[in-house]
């Protein structure tokens, strides 16, 4: 038994029914089946009839229309009220069709779309559409009965490896080819169809000659007389009395009761009766799961995929509108109701804080889906006013997200940094930001009834020959040929309108009226700039540009032409209806169109509208998300027309267009010669257009790539703007580039542009040498300068090759620049960029690196001049690469001695050793480094410098020299008691041991700088036992033996060390217990048990250390525990 009917209203069927009574008299059976169409004889009137009224009449009308309507002819109709396409079926039971449009967001993704908007597989096999023809397929749809406008069946779901077989029970009310509700036992929770659904509709679209047909049931009831209705109600009651009988029995009390309201109405209501005239014609939309699928993804905050879920449902917005589907608006309103409930928006707003890029641009899409729902050309004036009451509702709400970023968290507008006085009224704080809403709330008041733009977009023959109107909004131009003259944007929106609402002709005849009307103005401003050319080159400045750019605009114009014209280079004459399959990328310059010029075609004609939008000069927006969209944008369109292979007529295109805006100026050209401060660079697209015409015409690519090297915004001497154009003033403010947020990345662009010319001028001195200057007067980032000295010293030594040694000259050359520009600078990759400059030089040649160390003190600081140039240049590795004999080597070490000694009297502290080191082969070189040495000892060399020199010294074999900066550096030292883990305690054992090694008189000489500098008892102790130990100069100086007696402790130098000793451990005792804690006593007795070997070394050792035990027992008795200790230990 097929389920119930659709619980939706249902029309009521009159009783009695005129057309009921004729048919009731005819012999017609009940039941048909019905033929399909033959394709060899002619349709009958009737079928064609038929099928218009079931297109465009509620079967009401046709009731109401005509007093008696033949059963045959209710048949027909009824049978062609049925969809009879599966384009619409799939369309509401899957994310990808064959009309999805390549341009539009998500439409790339769709062949790997999930299956439905809850689920995240990719495998297409499990879209609810290719799962229903699978079940059609395989025979599991049965028990098909149509009865009206009701469709029911059963579907049978094989069994799974983990799930039995289950039978499905749908059911589908249809009306004028629309399926308007469906139900389906599975219990299915999506916003697209279910496959048993789906399967059901095909069945009925494919095999409609295999469907049993009957007239609505309320026609078959009048033809029963008393008895048969009884029979039939009380059969239906026995059949599902546990389902209806209680409804039955309600229904009996009412109609019982004259006063009930079911006695108020005429007739009676019927499910399978068709449509009322109210009734609204559209499509099933699940409106519930459309929000609650939304409210999910939109939850999920970008994870699970749920962005790539949001742009298929904009697709299939998009879809919807090209299929002129009412559905389209009505499914974008609940998808911006869930947006605009977003919790995030509201905690963005508080915290002050950016939304995510990805998010951010699914709110441009639904704000530029807005606008072409509202630019449908064929809708109501009542529903454009329910959709801007909507979108101003929308668009008064606090947090609605603003079009140009995010909030408060950018730098106001250009006009708050102006002066007072020129543009004060104009203050942006004043005027409410506009939001993503705006543009479609202003295209609101736009409308198609214009004359002109009528005859556009419906004819491929309107000219006027005999226009002369040369002015410039002249409506033809010299051919005779249409322009149309609008604000850039809003036109190419229009294009856009008619493209998603499946006017793809009108939209291509617009697009062509556009794009003519842009290539004449660009004429018309290059022919204003040369007669002006004089005038503006004497300013050098200007401030005409475009306040509002076409590339990373919100509406995506240039975008918009270039997706127009392309996808008519793909669809052939008869297919141009806008639902062909547009996966390939094949284009093809397909035959002219009547307002194109001899050979051109649609395909140059979008290469030529995208090279005039990225050649515009257009000043920098404000805020990082306008910025970061202007460059996103454009390496968008770049890379679908690198998808493009260029010929002879392609290529003369990208040669016009170079010329153009080489040779222009104002708002067409970003090449001009003269361009405003603040223009967006013109880096990124000079790259591509240098690497397109190359191997056509180097001179142009280069003149192209060379004029859009520079960067103005960095130019600290550029003009900060011309007064005499108020309106158009950007920058008047100079040096306001902290505002423009992507510079890094535009600095990167321009260092690419700069490499690629490098790269492709290998081989070539003049254009090597015409770069390279370029290089140095545009590019102000040193890290950038030295990847491009980096990259060019890649190309030039490459190993299949023998090196350029003009690039290599070139790459040198940036490497100085380099140097130069970071030497008084903090620069974490110096060291590496130093290294790098003498790998370099060491590639150009000996001359190189002498070049560098004769002029080290504009390259280097000392430090890096000897620690890393002159130790480099004087390695085997580098003698050995260079070949150089001996008079080379002596030349080039002669000028690495130079630069020591200059750096050590410059540096001595950080350069003296290094020099010494460098100047060891050379007797007058390495004097004259030790004087420095000695020089600088008592002006600011520091103990540690000096001793790591002495040491230095010593290992020379200079031991008297060693022992004189060793004394020098321990003037300088300072150890106070508690310093017994001090880094110099090595130095200063050493320096002792060295003189005690010299003899008696050296140590002599130390022993009181010792006792001077050192208070820690520990350290003086261990002086004091090693020069106890043996006998001082074994081997004098002057070879004379020593007597090899020990020195006595009662005698000096000893007897002065062992008297600082011991009183050191006196006052280092008496520190130590002002305030030690009882977890350091048994620290503390070890402490003295050293200080008594120390006492016992003197003659009256003893004494003295029972006198200080003492005095430590009455001074500090208040330490009761404690001095319990040192009595245990000492008495």
């Amino acid at each position: 038994t097929p389920p119930c009917p659709s619980t939706s209203p249902a029309r009521r069927s009159p009783c009695p029914s005129a057309s009921a009574a004729h048919t009731a008299r005819g012999v017609q059976p009940k039941c048909l089946w019905l033929a399909g169409p033959h394709t060899q004889s002619p349709e009958s009137l009737l079928d064609i009839a038929a099928r218009k009224v079931a297109e465009k009449w509620p079967f009401q009308r046709v009731e109401e229309r005509f007093e008696r309507i033949p059963e045959p002819v209710q048949r027909r109709i009824v049978y062609w009220s049925f969809p009879r396409s599966e384009r619409e079926i799939c369309m509401y039971s899957s994310f990808n069709t064959g009309a999805e449009d390549p341009a539009a967001p998500g439409g790339g993704a769709a062949s790997t779309a999930p299956g439905g908007a809850a689920d995240a597989a990719a495998d297409e096999n499990r879209l609810p559409f290719r799962r229903g023809i699978a079940l059609l397929d395989g025979g599991c749809v049965d028990n098909v009965l149509q009865v009206g406008f009701h469709l029911s069946g059963t579907v049978t779901d094989p069994a799974m490896q983990s799930e039995p077989e289950t039978v499905c029970k749908v059911a589908i009310s249809f009306d004028r080819c629309k399926i308007t509700s469906v139900t389906c036992s599975c219990g299915n929770k999506d916003i697209f169809y279910c496959a048993h659904v789906v399967a059901l509709s095909l069945y009925r679209i494919r095999k409609p000659d295999q469907v049993k047909l009957h007239l609505p049931i309320s026609e078959t009831l009048f033809q029963m007389n008393r008895d048969q209705l009884q029979k039939f109600v009380q059969y239906l009651i026995t059949m599902h009395h546990t389902e209806v009988l209680p409804t039955a029995q309600k229904l009996a009390d009412e109609i019982l009761s004259q006063n009930s309201e079911i006695n108020q109405v005429h007739g009676a209501p019927d499910p399978t009766a068709g449509a009322s005239i109210d009734d609204e014609n559209c499509w099933h939309l699940d409106e519930e799961q459309v929000q609650e699928q939304v409210k999910l993804f939109l939850s999920q905050g970008g994870y699970h995929g749920s962005g790539k879920q949001l742009n298929l449902l904009f697709a299939k917005v998009r879809e919807m509108l090209k299929m002129r589907d009412s559905n389209g608006a009505r499914m974008l309103t609940l998808i911006t109701e869930q947006f605009m409930a977003d919790p995030r928006l509201s905690l963005w707003r508080q915290q002050g804080t950016a939304m995510t890029d990805k998010y951010r641009q699914l709110w441009d899409e639904l704000g530029a889906l807005w606008m072409c729902i509202v630019l449908n050309p064929h809708c109501k004036l009542e529903q454009k006013a329910s959709w801007l009451k909507q979108l101003k509702k929308w668009n008064s709400v606090d947090v609605c997200p603003w079009e140009d970023g995010n909030h408060g968290n950018e730098l106001p507008n250009l006009t708050n940094a102006l002066p007072q006085g020129a543009n004060a009224n104009q203050d942006s704080s004043n005027r409410p930001h506009r939001t993503v809403f705006t543009r479609a709330i202003e295209a609101c008041d736009l409308h198609w009834q214009d004359s002109h733009l009528q005859h556009i977009i419906s004819s491929d023959l309107y000219t006027n020959y005999c226009y002369h109107d040369d002015t410039e909004n002249s409506l033809f131009d010299s051919h005779g040929w249409p322009l149309w003259h609008e604000h850039v944007p809003t036109a190419c929106a229009r294009v856009d309108a008619l493209r998603s609402h499946g006017y793809p002709r009108e939209a291509l005849r617009l697009a062509i009226a556009i794009v003519n009307t842009l290539r004449r103005q660009q004429q018309k401003q290059l022919d204003m700039f040369r007669a002006q050319k004089k005038e503006l080159l004497h300013k050098g400045v200007t401030s005409i540009t475009n306040l509002e750019g076409w590339v990373g605009h919100p509406l995506d114009p240039v975008g918009t032409l270039f997706s127009s014209l392309m996808e008519a280079c793909r669809v052939d004459d008869e297919s141009f209806h806008g639902f062909s399959d547009l996966t390939g990328k094949t284009y093809q310059h397909l035959p002219s169109h009547k307002f194109l010029e001899e050979g051109e075609s649609y395909l140059t004609l979008a290469v030529e509208v995208a090279l005039i939008g990225l050649g515009q000069q257009r000043i920098m927006p404000d805020g990082l998300y306008a910025q970061e969209k202007v460059c996103r944008n454009e390496e968008q369109l770049i890379s679908k027309l690198q998808e493009i292979e260029l010929d002879d007529t392609l290529v003369k295109i990208f040669r016009k267009q170079a010329v153009f805006l080489l040779e222009g100026t104002g708002p067409y050209s970003g090449l001009g010669e003269i361009i405003h401060r603040e223009s967006v660079p013109m880096h990124t697209f000079a790259k591509y257009l240098f690497t397109s015409l190359l191997p056509h015409d180097a001179e142009l690519a280069y003149k192209t790539a060379l004029r859009a090297m520079r960067l103005l915004v960095l130019e600290s001497t550029a003009p900060s703007g011309d007064m005499s154009r108020p309106h158009h003033i950007a920058s008047v403010v100079p040096n306001r580039y902290p505002r423009w947020f992507t510079l890094s990345h535009i600095e990167s662009q321009q260092c690419e542009l700069a490499s690629t010319m490098l790269t492709a001028a290998k081989g070539d001195v003049r254009r090597l040498e015409t770069v390279l200057e370029s290089i140095q007067k545009n590019i102000h980032s040193s890290s950038h300068i030295f990847k491009l000295a980096q990259d060019a010293f890649k190309i030039a030594t490459l190993m299949d090759s023998l090196p350029d040694i003009t690039l290599l000259k070139v790459s040198l050359e940036l490497g100085l620049q380099v140097m130069r520009m970071t030497l008084s600078t903090l620069n974490w990759r110096r060291r590496e960029m130093v290294r790098w400059l003498v790998t370099c030089a060491t590639e150009v040649g000996v001359y190189a690196l002498d070049s560098i160390m004769q002029n080290w003190f504009t390259l280097f600081t000392p430090t890096e001049a000897t620690s890393i140039v002159a130790t480099t240049v004087m390695s085997n590795s580098t003698i050995v690469r260079l070949h150089l004999d001996c008079h080379q080597q002596e030349k080039l070490a002669s000028s690495a001695r130079t630069l020591a000694l200059q750096c050590a009297m410059k540096d001595p502290q950080n350069c003296a050793l290094s020099a010494l080191t460098l100047c060891e082969k050379d007797h007058i070189a390495f004097e004259t480094a030790y004087q420095i040495v000695l020089d600088a000892a008592t002006k600011g060399m520091s103990y540690t410098q000096l001793f790591t020199i002495a040491r230095y010294m010593e290992h020379r074999g200079y031991p008297m020299r060693a022992y004189k900066l060793a004394t020098l550096a321990m003037n300088h030292l300072n150890l106070s008691y508690n310093q017994d883990t001090h880094p110099a305690i090595n130095d200063v054992l050493w320096a002792c041991a060295l003189s005690h090694s010299l003899g008696k008189n050296e140590l002599a000489a130390i022993i009181p700088l010792v006792v001077k500098s050192v208070k820690c008892a520990t350290v003086l102790s261990d002086i004091l036992r090693r020069c106890t130990l043996t006998t001082p100069g074994m081997v004098g100086l002057h070879g004379r033996r020593n007597s090899g007696k020990l020195m006595s402790l009662d005698k000096a130098p000893l007897r002065q060390l062992l008297d600082a000793t011991i009183g050191a451990y006196i006052n280092t005792t008496h520190s130590r217990l002002t305030h030690i804690s009882p977890r350091h006593y048994s620290e503390f007795i070890e402490f003295l048990s050293k200080a008594r070997e120390t006492f016992l070394m003197a003659h009256d050792g003893h004494i003295q250390f029972t006198q200080f035990i003492d005095n430590l027992k009455q001074i500090y008795k208040g330490k009761k525990k404690l001095m319990m200790l040192v009595r245990e230990r000492f008495g």
